[in-house]
């Protein structure tokens, strides 16, 4: 079977992006997007998770039997995640610290089980793989804006807590020192807000493309 991948980037990427269009993974997306370091480290992982389960689960899915399926999906992407968090603690130490139970909880992720049992359990391994990718690299692109918008009006500071991940980089100061930050912003409240304000400019691009493509003038 012939596969789309550039399809795919684009449906993972924008068409189905998990967190602006799925909404699914809420939790982690705005818990710890409070600093772009923490957001994004915590997507990449899930990045990892999504697309090695989904090319496991893709070679293994003629082995899996269908009515046992989920607990099998389950057990794979459970195994990844130990191993991933046993490497980070190994050798990101501070950095697992802070995302502390988060990353376990990849485990229990929606958006990787759907993926696994909407794509993967269907396709091959190579396709599975690059969709798992893509849907994750969606989910990095909407923390890196949503804990870098955060991080900025919280703290007036991008990349603080990038030492955790390289020891000779130092966190950027863009506004002054005196700047006496927006506390909303890196509040539970303020992360709701933001997320509605990315959705809704997802979905006004989205409207406008529709609209050329059907050959429809923009409104004014």
């Amino acid at each position: 079977m012939n596969v789309d991948f550039k399809d795919i980037a684009v449906r993972g990427i924008w068409k189905q992006n998990t967190g602006l269009v799925q909404l699914l993974g809420l939790c982690p997306i705005l818990a710890v997007s409070n600093e772009w370091v923490n957001g994004v480290s915590l997507a990449l992982a899930t990045v990892l998770v999504m697309a090695l389960s989904s090319a496991t689960v893709a070679a293994l899915r003629g082995f899996i039997p269908h009515e046992i399926r989920i607990p099998v999906f389950m057990l794979i992407i459970a195994t990844l995640v130990t191993v991933l968090e046993m490497a980070m603690h190994a050798w990101l130490h501070a950095l697992h610290q802070v995302l502390g139970i988060f990353l376990p909880l990849i485990v229990t992720n929606c958006i990787v089980l759907a993926r696994v049992e909407a794509f993967a359990a269907k396709n091959g391994p190579v396709a599975a793989a690059w969709d798992g990718a893509m849907m994750g690299v969606g989910l990095v692109l909407v923390l890196a804006v949503l804990g870098g918008v955060r991080e900025l009006l919280g703290s007036g500071t991008l990349f603080n807590g990038i030492e955790r991940i390289l020891p000779a980089a130092q966190a950027w100061r863009v506004l002054p020192e005196s700047y006496p930050g927006f506390l909303l912003a890196i509040l539970p409240p303020g992360a709701f807000i933001l997320l509605g304000v990315l959705i809704a400019a997802r979905n006004a691009i989205a409207a406008r493309q529709a609209s050329q493509a059907a050959g429809i003038p923009a409104a004014a």
